[in-house]
C-alpha cells in the first residue's frame, strides 16, 4: 500500500482528482496518509475534511524564519510515514531537506509540456497567460520528480492539450485541468503504486 501526502495551497482541485480516482479503483494500492496545506483558508482543506483525511496548516507566517519553517514542514510530513510526496499546487519552494530525505519520492504537476513555460515565475494562470501570448497550438501539463531546480526533475507523463481560437488564460487552465492534469496526476501515482516508475540516470522510465 502506498502511503502519500498531498501538499497544497488551494482550491485543491487536483487533491480532489486524486480522492476520486482512488475512491473509483482507478488509483489503486493507494491511501492519503494527510493533507498538508501552508494557507489556513485553503479549500483544499475542506475538501480533505469532507473526505474523512487528515489535514494540518503548516505555514511559514507561524515560524520566525525560512529555516524553522522548513525543518517543520519536513517533521509534519515525516509524521505522516509516507512513501511519496505529491505536491498538488503547492505554492511553497520546497525546502533542501527535504528533497534529499525524499529523493525520487517528490513529484509535482506542472500545467504545461517542460520545458516549455516553466521554472522560476511560471505557476497558475502565468503560465497559460505565456502560452497564450506566444501563440502556442498545443499545451499540456507535466507530471515530473522535484529535484533542487524548479521545474527541473525527471519527466514522468505528459499529456498535450489544444489551443482554441478565443481561448482565455482562465479557459485554458480549466481545459488543460481537465483534459491533463486530472488524468495524468492519478494515473502517475497508480504506476508508482505499482513500482512502475523507476528513476536511471536522471531520466524516469515508466512501464506500461
Amino acid at each position: 500500500m502506498l502511503r502519500i501526502a498531498v501538499l497544497v495551497s488551494g482550491g485543491g482541485t487536483n487533491l480532489q482528482a486524486i480522492i476520486d480516482k482512488i475512491a473509483s479503483g482507478d488509483i489503486t494500492d493507494t491511501e492519503i496518509a494527510g493533507v498538508i496545506s501552508n494557507n489556513e483558508n485553503a479549500y483544499a482543506l475542506t475538501r480533505a475534511k469532507k473526505a474523512g483525511i487528515p489535514a494540518m496548516v503548516v505555514s511559514p507566517k507561524n515560524f520566525e524564519n525560512r529555516e524553522v519553517f522548513n525543518r517543520a514542514l519536513l517533521d509534519a510530513v515525516d509524521s505522516l510515514n509516507v512513501d511519496l510526496i505529491v505536491l498538488a499546487g503547492f505554492l511553497v519552494v520546497i525546502p533542501e531537506i527535504m528533497i534529499d530525505a525524499y529523493t525520487n519520492k517528490i513529484i509535482n504537476i506542472h500545467p504545461s509540456l517542460i520545458p516549455s513555460f516553466c521554472g522560476t515565475g511560471y505557476y497558475g494562470l502565468k503560465v497559460h497567460e505565456a502560452a497564450l501570448s506566444r501563440g502556442v497550438k498545443l499545451v499540456g501539463a507535466t507530471v515530473h520528480f522535484v529535484d533542487k531546480g524548479t521545474d527541473t526533475g525527471p519527466i514522468i507523463m505528459q499529456k498535450a492539450v489544444e489551443v482554441k481560437n478565443g481561448d482565455t488564460p482562465e479557459v485554458l487552465q480549466r481545459r488543460v485541468m481537465e483534459q491533463a492534469e486530472w488524468v495524468i496526476m492519478p494515473a502517475a501515482i497508480d504506476k508508482i503504486a505499482h513500482g512502475k516508475v523507476k528513476v536511471t540516470d536522471g531520466i524516469a522510465i515508466v512501464e506500461d
